[in-house]
């Protein structure tokens, strides 16, 4: 690169726009965006973990099937023109398991409108043919330690954000990929547009952090934030947009005139959500330190972000597959009036029993899971919960059972219910349930040199490097905790979390992690002295099974917990109500601390 064209692309700005978090999320993104005026780049991400057993259990009815139809069906049919008339590139991770497919449904759309995108699809990710090898050399499941199943229904690496760039450099107007990790959809255009090279390490990190500010949408302006009732029209909530520099730097904002609000903590909320060691978030084309990065509030419409590190990648990805395990359903009851959460609760019993006495009477063996959860009594809160009279309680009886004639049966005695035992007993309507194939998400390591990735743009192919680095893999370098609290001696009472800090919580197979942000800097070493690994691990004792740890992030003033066995499995492989550990962070805040007499007449 020449002296000229770097000084160019210094001053460049690369506009990008966040138009989905999750498969299902709204229309208003795409076209919000698109009609701003302020976007170079219109990117979605649609997968999780729990989507791609999803789009697994739809492929096996539907082959053609398996993609974000969303993507095609409802956000490209709405801004296409659009898109091709000012020249905005669209990258997405819509393919799922089967971004050919996806890409094929585009065109056809394309077609209909009398235009002629250029689309390229990311191919590769997709390793399920060499399981039975790898089974056979010993790959064990990343978490459990457990063999590999030996049927499987899918198993996809997380690719990286090259095989986007290069698909850009081809000429590509959308790019489609497969499972890939949540923020490439966002770095391969910074990698294109900037040049950034794999020794780029910072740029590269900064880069994916900008991703993964804006994957999950409005997580971005204002969605999910600790404080919701300081966020103005969530009917119109702004979808993100970052401005990118080289420096891999970045400043998000929102199309003016829409809801939700540009806040520092909010920033730092997502910064923290679904990661866990913040010094070593590894990712196929860097492996990021985020914990001195800087989030400054430049006005009320812009934050910046900034001081992202890098290193070298690994030389292996991560896979996500999944594996039938049985089937599953579920049953639900409303449960109204006086002691509605001990009738729930004996309802709920005695479905149990009553199913599992037919199943001994069909000589049929017990249900490998029975679960019995009673919503709007606060049973998820164990002992935290508040006494008080729910007059209004939900029952929810989840089994798993390995032959689906057993489920069927179990169907049968949720309705009797209503005329056989507790009064108030009623519910919405709907019919019987539905048994449904259990499936069971699981991970594991594999050389990137054995995946083999490729980019397809009409008839031309594009085989794509892995991203790998002569660099030797290092930890992250050690930094000071917060300074130590020092007791002041002075009285003490006791406030909820929630009053000095904000928190998000996210999940990541069945670990949950609670991102927590001091609400003043000066109160950090106060919340490392309270919130400690210990006194997490109690307060979640009736959830949390595993260990807990615990990271500093000095550049927000923050700390991020990171929760072991927490979520019955994780994904679609648990029976909670929140799989997902969405409300974790929520409890938490709820949590006694204690402060001195000074800091709670600051609150």
């Amino acid at each position: 690169m020449n002296t000229a064209t770097a000084s160019q692309t210094s001053r460049k700005t690369v506009r990008i726009g966040g138009a989905s978090g999750f498969w299902g999320d709204s229309m208003l993104g795409a076209t919000q965006l698109v009609q701003s005026g302020l976007i170079d780049y219109l990117v979605f991400d649609y997968l999780a973990e729990t989507t791609m057993a999803i789009m697994a259990a739809v492929r096996t009815k539907k082959p053609e099937m398996g993609y974000a139809t969303d993507f095609v069906d409802m956000a490209m049919k709405a801004v296409l023109p659009e898109v091709m008339q000012r020249g905005i590139k669209v990258v997405a991770n819509a393919g799922g398991m089967n971004p050919q497919g996806c890409a094929d449904a585009l065109q056809a759309l394309a077609h209909s409108m009398g235009l002629s995108p250029k689309i390229a699809v990311v191919l590769g990710d997709d390793i399920s043919a060499q399981l039975p090898a790898l089974r056979e050399a010993g790959t064990r499941d990343l978490y459990r330690g457990e063999p590999l199943p030996a049927k499987v229904l899918s198993a996809n690496a997380y690719l990286g954000a090259v095989p986007v760039a290069r698909a850009l450099a081809e000429g590509a107007d959308i790019v489609i990929t497969g499972r890939g990790v949540d923020s490439a959809v966002t770095l391969g255009p910074l990698m294109h547009e900037f040049g950034w090279g794999p020794h780029d390490h910072d740029r590269l990190a900064g880069g994916s952090l900008a991703g993964h500010i804006i994957e999950c949408g409005c997580q971005a302006t204002g969605g999910l934030h600790t404080d919701w009732q300081d966020i103005p029209d969530w009917a119109n909530i702004g979808y993100p947009i970052i401005d990118c520099y080289a420096d891999g730097s970045f400043e998000l904002h929102k199309a003016p005139g829409t809801g939700g609000k540009i806040l520092r903590a909010a920033a730092a909320e997502q910064l923290l959500y679904e990661i866990g060691d913040p010094g070593a978030y590894a990712l196929p084309d860097v492996c990021c330190d985020f914990r001195q990065v800087q989030i400054t509030q430049l006005s009320a419409e812009r934050v910046r972000v900034s001081g992202a590190l890098g290193r070298a990648p690994s030389a292996q990805y991560k896979v996500s597959a999944t594996a039938m395990d049985g089937f599953r359903c579920t049953g639900t009851l409303l449960i109204v009036g006086i002691d509605a959460a001990a009738k729930a609760r004996r309802t709920g019993e005695a479905i149990l029993a009553r199913t599992r006495s037919l199943l001994q009477q069909a000589g049929l063996p017990d249900y490998t899971r029975a679960t019995v959860e009673l919503l709007g009594a606060e049973t998820v809160y164990g002992p935290h919960a508040r006494a008080g009279g729910a007059r209004e309680v939900m029952v929810r009886v989840i089994v798993s059972h390995p032959q689906k004639q057993a489920l069927e049966m179990f169907a049968k005695e949720i309705s009797p219910a209503g005329t056989s035992w507790s009064p108030g007993t009623t519910g919405p309507g709907g019919g019987r349930p539905t048994p449904s194939p259990h499936i069971k998400p699981f991970s594991f390591l594999v050389d990137k040199t054995q995946v083999a990735v490729t980019v397809q743009m009409g008839e031309q192919v594009w085989p794509i490097a892995p991203a790998t680095s002569a660099d030797p893999e290092v930890p992250a370098p050690e930094l000071p905790e917060p300074a130590t609290w020092v007791e002041t001696g002075e009285p003490e009472t006791e406030v909820p979390l929630i009053r000095l800090a904000w928190a998000r919580s996210g999940d990541k197979g069945d670990i949950s992690n609670i991102g927590l942000v001091a609400r003043r800097a000066e109160w950090l070493p106060l919340l490392w002295a309270r919130v400690t690994p210990t006194t997490v691990k109690a307060y979640f004792a009736h959830l949390v099974h595993g260990r807990v740890e615990r990271f500093h992030l000095p550049g927000i003033d923050a700390m991020n917990l990171v929760m072991h066995e927490a979520l019955d499995g994780g994904g679609p492989a648990s029976s909670r109500n929140d799989p997902l550990g969405k409300g974790m962070g929520q409890m938490l805040l709820d949590m006694p601390v204690r402060v001195p007499h000074s800091i709670a007449q600051q609150l």
